[in-house]
């Protein structure tokens, strides 16, 4: 038999689920103190994602996408960008836009249902959230292709779930990376759940990552559990991007261990036996588990950054809520710059509802 082509997918992983290496650390991450300060960032998005739900539950937020499980993929993908990339999130990658200098008060407002919190004051080279699954990979491809057209030393990186990567979206832009050796770089978030679909009903792909093999991408796995792991998937992927080697599809493999959610109740389509198998691999243990070992953290330093991630989550906490709300005619006054005199006629309804024709 000839061969016309065959491939392998790398599997990544460092840390094993009780946080003990099950690998050679790469050269860059083996002063475990530089990882200190994303291991407190990913325990200040684990608090802000429970007070966004308690603030949901309470009636003061609406619908919101929890995060909880997915700490070191988000925290490592956002760490590893220079700020004038570009990130294409969905909507729940907090982790990796607070790296990015979005502020938590935005996400609130923007779950809030205040289009306000898509206007980052500091990410102003990053796209919106993207509710519609997996069409901000499309804008990310052509952003990655204007930064090689203009020579441009920059990345565009994108986020999508398991099922995001079962669209149509995601092929094309993997399809035009590898066409045009672009930038890119994919990040698939495997929490093995599309919602209520399992991976197993999505795609007979024995990985996620090897679909960008198609496009002639390079293409990891990744434990996304294990920050270094995460870490160590970016930096390869970065580097070739901004050496002209072209594009990536990393798949990371975690957890959602919250509902899809909070409009969700995830007990109707999984077991209870396979959420608490997720908790014994789940990020923040093994990584705190690996920090004890390196004598960089223990229960003092734990308990005092905990209160200090609630007192500066009630801050954010507390700018959303004292924010004034816009008019109603502020939904109508920025979609164009001439308004069509069916959304004018609209807008004179709306303002007539509250008596301020």
């Amino acid at each position: 038999m000839t061969l016309a082509a065959s491939f392998e997918i790398e599997y990544l992983q460092y840390l094993g689920p009780d946080g003990t290496p099950v690998a050679e650390i790469p050269e860059a991450f083996r002063d475990a103190s530089a990882l200190l300060p994303l291991f407190k960032q990913m325990l200040f998005v684990r608090t802000f994602d429970a007070k966004a739900i308690a603030l949901q539950r309470t009636g003061k937020l609406g619908t919101y996408a929890a995060c909880l499980g997915h700490e070191a993929t988000h925290v490592g993908i956002g760490a590893s960008m220079r700020p004038e990339d570009v990130f294409a999130p969905s909507y729940r990658e907090y982790g990796a836009q607070f790296m990015r200098g979005v502020r938590p008060r935005d996400v609130l407002m923007y779950w809030g249902g205040d289009e306000r919190g898509n206007d980052f004051p500091e990410a102003r080279n990053d796209y919106p959230w993207c509710v519609p699954i997996s069409t901000q990979c499309l804008m990310a491809s052509g952003a990655a292709l204007a930064f090689k057209l203009r020579n441009e030393p920059r990345v565009a990186v994108a986020c999508c779930g398991d099922g995001g990567s079962s669209k149509t979206d995601f092929y094309a832009g993997l399809n035009a990376a590898g066409a045009f050796t672009s930038p890119l770089v994919l990040c698939v978030i495997n929490n093995g759940w599309a919602i209520s679909v399992p991976r197993g009903a999505q795609t007979g792909a024995a990985t996620l990552a090897q679909k960008g093999l198609a496009g002639g991408l390079y293409c990891l796995q990744v434990d996304g559990n294990d920050l270094i792991a995460v870490l160590e998937a970016m930096r390869r992927a970065t580097e070739r991007a901004r050496s002209g080697q072209g594009g990536s599809v990393i798949e990371f493999m975690t957890y959602r261990l919250h509902d899809h959610t909070t409009a969700d109740d995830a007990r109707r389509y999984r077991g209870e036996q396979e959420v608490k198998d997720a908790w014994t691999r789940e990020p923040f243990i093994r990584l705190r588990n690996y920090l004890v070992g390196q004598k960089l953290w223990d229960d003092e330093q734990e308990k005092a950054w905990i209160e200090e991630c609630g007192k500066k989550v009630d801050v954010e906490i507390n700018a959303y809520l004292e924010t004034p709300v816009q008019p109603v005619e502020a939904m109508f006054d920025y979609l164009y710059a001439e308004m069509p005199e069916d959304l004018r006629a609209q807008r004179e309804y709306a303002l007539s509802l509250e008596g301020r024709r």
